[in-house]
Parts: C-alpha cells; structure tokens; sequence
C-alpha cells in the first residue's frame, strides 16, 4: 500500500531517472552513438560489444538500417558520484519507419538530435525534429562525426540553429566513432532532460509502446508507465479490449529482459501476463489496474495509414495457415503492418498487406522468409484510390482488381503528398526534371546555406512508391535526402491497366496509371515479361489492355520440334502432313496449357524505366 515513506524514497529515486530518445537522418550514427553509451556506462563488456550491439535482427545488420526500436537501461554514475538510471529507446532513420519513431517519442522526456557534421540537416532530420518539438521534447542537438576529414561544422551548427532555434553553445560536438565528446552528452541529459513525474499515489496507468512474442510466455507488451505502479501477482486491463490478465512477471531491460519486482511511475519496463491471444496486445493502448482502474487512457500518438499496398501469397497453397499465423506474430512487433485476406485466380489465397512505404513492404517479407521459413510470392505494389461511382456512392481501391466498371465511375482520385527534398545546388537541376517526370507540382525553394537547398514539392503517391527513391540518389550521386507526408486526395485521370496471358487476365498483375502513362509503361511491361516467361511447345500472348482496347502486345515464341527430320526425302505433301498435325497438336495445347508466370515478373514493374 502507497505511504509517505516509500513516496520520499522513490521520489528522490525518480529525480534521478532520464527516459530519452536518439533521433537522425539514416546513416548518420545513431546506433554507434549507442554503443558508445553502452561502453561508456559499461551496460555492455568487452566480450560482448560489437558493432551497432543494439541491431539484433540479421536483416539490420545487412543492411546497416535500424528497423526496430530497442529500449535499454544503462546505469550512469556522474562525475559528482551521483547515481542516475537512464533508459534509452534507440530509433530508426529510414521515412518508412517514421511510426516506429513516433511510438518510442511518447515514451520519453527528451531526444538526442543527431546531425552528420559532413551531410548536415537531412530530409528526416527535419521530419524528426518536428516529431520531438509536437511532442514537447527537450531537444539536445548534437553535431555527429567530427572527425571525418570531410566535416563541416560551422555549417552544420547553422542549419541545427536554424531548424530548432536553438543557440549555437547549445550543440555538442561528438565523434561517435572515437568517444570524444561523449562526457558532454551525458550531462546533457542529466542536466537538461527533466525526470519524469512521479505519481505513486494515481490508478495504474501505462502506455504500449512496443511489444514481441515469446512461443513460451505469450504476447509480450513493452510499457511506459506514467501513473501508480504495478507488481506480480496483480491482474491488469487492457482498454481497447477489455480483457484482463494476472501479472507473472514485470521487469527492465538490460541487454536482455530483468525480472524486478515491481514497474513505478516513470519506468521502462515490460508485462508478462500470459496473453496467448496476440489480437488483445495494441501498441498505442493503455494497461491499468483491474481492482483499481484509471477511468481513462492514455492520450495516443497519431495512428499513421498504410500508404502501399500489394498481395502475399505463399508459393505452396498448404501454407496458407502458416502465413497467417506469422502475420499475426509480425504485426504484434510491427504494428504498422495490416493484413487481410484475399483470393486471386492466378495466386490462389493469400493476404493483402499494407505497409508505410516500399522499404517496409522489402522488409516485412524478408522477415517472414527468414524468421518464418516461408516461400512467398508478392505481387506490384500500389497505392489507395478513391472512386466516385454515378449513383452517389464511394469506393475505396487498394487492389487494381477491385476497380469498377469505367461506365460506373464518375471521377477518380489519387493520394497526393507533400515532398521535402534537400540536395546540394549542383544537382538542383536534376531533381526538379525528375519531379517534372513524375507530375509534381512546385511549391516552394528554402537555401538552408550557399551549397544546400531544400525543396517543397506535391507529388502523387503512386508516382514515387515504385523507383522515385532509387532515381533520386542516381540522379543526385546519393547526396540528395526524401521525406513526405500524406496531404490528401486529387482528381486525376486514371484507368485500369490489364495484363492478359494468351486472353486471359491475369489480376496479380493489374495496375491503375494515369491515361497519359498507360501506352508506355503497358508496353514496357510486356517486354518486360515476354524475357520473363520461360518459351512453352506453343505461342504465348502477352497483351496490355485498357478495358477491352489492347494498347501493346508481345510474343514468346514456341520451342519447335523439328518432325520432318525423319523425311530425307519423298514427296513434299508427306513434310507438309506432319507440320499440319503439329501444327493442330500446338492449338489444342494452347487452349488446355497453363503458362507459369514466375515471382520475378510480378515484380518487374518495379525494373521498368517509367
């Protein structure tokens, strides 16, 4: 039960706890700013340190790319000898990651603000920093790779000042590599994140940042805690579903899960209460106390909507189950992602999956490949359409195949968004050509300084989903930085473009464009897939159709046998009987073959040059 004594106690103990953030642009140090953390603290031993030590998952290591949040709780002793614990929810960079940033923020009192002394403020800089000042984040900017010989510094103090406004002797100095500057970062965060509320005496209440799944324990969620506090034994509830559990564990996090005996107001930590129904955990909910519950939750963090779309369909049909139970298990560690199920005459059954951007969709799949041990098949990915039909009604599209009849529709609209650009001035004239080539429309020109320049520009989302990323870094030699956000719907001129196999249509393979675009990118998808698909014993047709007008048309050419070979000689019409009942064999094979039309063509539009 709650009394003065343990107030005071833990009250002075809560004045020394600091729950923060490190924020940045991909790829400009954050998770080897964390490891330095850690060996600064000593949270991790020489035996076990490594590069980016917080990146556990394989495909972040590949990629060099953090995908998940990790929180950690490093003790820190200051130069004083006053004891501090300092809970640390690490981020990742990439725009299509921007949910899980915005989960681990409304988690914390304050974030590091990293900026590569050598690229400077950068697309999701900016984005980041917004993100933190919505957030009433004490921000501490600090400038990243000093000693690169390519720094920057007095550049990349200004632009920080001009982004956040703050002073210029507010920036730290850091080389995350070498340590140096690391002492002033940690007095930072002792000196200007606050601690946080300490409220022992208010009904339980805490919030889902994040959760995992564990075969053994059941859905796992990791918590803030904000109100009261919460011990094993007790029984909790969660307020979306109503449901309630008996608590088998609570703890910290160290470099692995600790057991502690109890989570206070201000804590990190996590629940265990065997929650096998993974549909109950919602990241963004609030768990509080069953006898003495909170009337009401947590305020949430914005919930971001899927941007693209495709299909995922399991190459053996057998594994249709499996798939969907490690959806299931995905979404409980990614929350971003949403599913359904769907049938696709080429496909068999499968899942439409949404996802915040290409690097995910990429990401999501490979995971379930590698973690699952599945063999799946994901078709073009596309965007939300909004059609308004001539009866009144209105029809949301995320599957080209839903698409109704063009007699029935009024008008269509596409989702449009607002895209940052920073690119240094040498490669200004590049970027505004692409963003011409993809119906952009201009908005705005900022000078962040005489080399720098950020650009605004309104882009539709289906245009930039395929290859606008990877044409960007091209055409900029990998200088230039993107981020957008979603501004809305706009009529547009579009049309269903079908893909047909020898006249039938094949739905996987369906794309919605704009009018103008259809002619070239059909036919530059039907030579796309005549390379594609392997030669059969008769002609393959592929057809690119707009309703039922065929705009482009390629041909695989039959693999022939050569039957007159035996005829060395005799009468000509003897030849011509055998290529005629050849001939006869190939049409009633081509009414009854099936063409197998492989994974790598459901993807090739991603190769075509639009």
């Amino acid at each position: 039960m709650f009394n003065e004594k343990d107030f005071n106690i833990f009250y002075v103990m809560k004045l020394n706890v600091r729950n923060f953030s490190i924020i940045a642009h991909i790829d400009h140090g954050k998770s080897t700013l964390a490891d330095r953390m850690l060996e600064f603290t000593g949270t991790v031993g020489p035996r076990e340190m490594k590069a980016q030590v917080l990146d556990d998952m394989e495909l972040e290591r590949e990629r060099g790319i953090t995908i998940k949040s990790h929180p950690i709780q490093m003790d820190y002793i200051n130069p004083d000898g006053k004891e501090y614990i300092l809970n640390l929810i690490d981020t990742p960079g990439h725009v299509d990651f921007s949910y899980e940033v915005s989960r681990s923020l409304a988690a914390c009192e304050g974030v590091l603000l990293l900026v590569d002394a050598s690229q400077g403020v950068e697309a999701q800089t900016v984005s980041n920093a917004y993100l933190a000042i919505e957030n009433d984040l004490v921000i501490i900017p600090i400038v990243n790779k000093i000693d690169l010989p390519g720094a920057m510094i007095p550049e990349a103090k200004r632009q920080i000042v001009d982004l956040i406004g703050c002073n210029e002797g507010e920036i730290i100095l850091v080389s995350a590599k070498t340590g140096e500057g690391l002492q002033e970062v940690f007095n930072a965060i002792t000196d200007r994140i606050p601690p946080p509320e300490y409220c022992p005496e208010k009904p339980f209440r805490a919030l889902i940042f994040d959760s995992t799944f564990d075969s053994f324990r059941g859905a796992i969620p990791y918590i803030r805690v904000f109100d009261g506090e919460i011990k094993t034994g007790e029984h909790i509830r969660f307020f979306s579903s109503n449901s309630t559990y008996e608590v088998a564990e609570v703890g910290v996090f160290k470099m692995h899960r600790k057991k502690t005996h109890k989570l206070v107001s201000g804590d990190v930590g996590y629940i265990i209460g065997g929650v096998k129904d993974i549909s109950k955990v919602n990241v963004g909910d609030t768990i509080t106390s069953k006898i003495n519950p909170a009337t009401e939750g947590l305020p949430g963090y914005k919930e971001i909507k899927p941007m693209v779309f495709s299909g995922m369909y399991p190459v053996d049909s057998e594994d249709f189950e499996d798939l969907r139970s490690s959806l299931e298990k995905m979404k409980l560690n990614d929350s971003s992602l949403i599913y359904e199920a769907e049938t696709s005459n080429a496909l068999g059954f499968g899942f439409r999956c949404g996802y915040l951007g290409l690097l995910h969709m990429e990401v999501v799949q490979e995971r379930l490949e590698r973690e699952f041990d599945l063999d799946l098949i994901t078709t073009m990915p596309n965007v939300k359409y909004e059609a308004y039909l001539k009866n009144g009604h209105k029809k949301e599209i995320d599957n080209p195949s839903d698409m109704p009849d063009a007699g029935d529709i009024e008008k269509l609209k596409e989702p449009y968004v607002k895209a940052e650009i920073i690119v240094p001035v040498s490669y200004l004239g590049n970027i505004l050509k692409l963003c011409q080539e993809k119906r952009g429309i201009y908005k705005t020109t900022h000078y962040l300084d005489s080399n720098k320049v950020q650009l605004i520009y309104e882009l539709p989302l289906g245009e930039i989903v395929f290859d606008f990323y990877d044409r960007l870094k091209s055409v900029s030699k990998g200088y230039a930085s993107f981020d957008y956000d979603q501004i809305g719907f706009r009529e547009a001129d579009l049309v269903k473009l079908d893909i047909l196999i020898n006249g039938e249509s094949v739905d996987a393979l369906s794309w919605i464009v704009h009018r103008e675009n259809a002619y070239f990118r059909g036919r530059d998808l039907c030579q796309k897939l005549k390379e594609l698909i392997p030669r059969q014993l008769f002609v393959v047709v592929i057809q690119a159709s707009i309703g039922s007008k065929i705009i482009a048309r390629s041909t695989v050419r039959a693999l022939r046998k050569n039957v007159t070979a035996k005829c060395y000689g005799g009468d000509i019409t003897r030849k011509r009987k055998l290529l005629e009942k050849q001939k006869a064999g190939k049409r009633r094979m081509k009414q009854v073959g099936k063409v197998e039309v492989p994974q790598e063509a459901f993807l090739a539009v991603l190769k075509i040059e639009h």
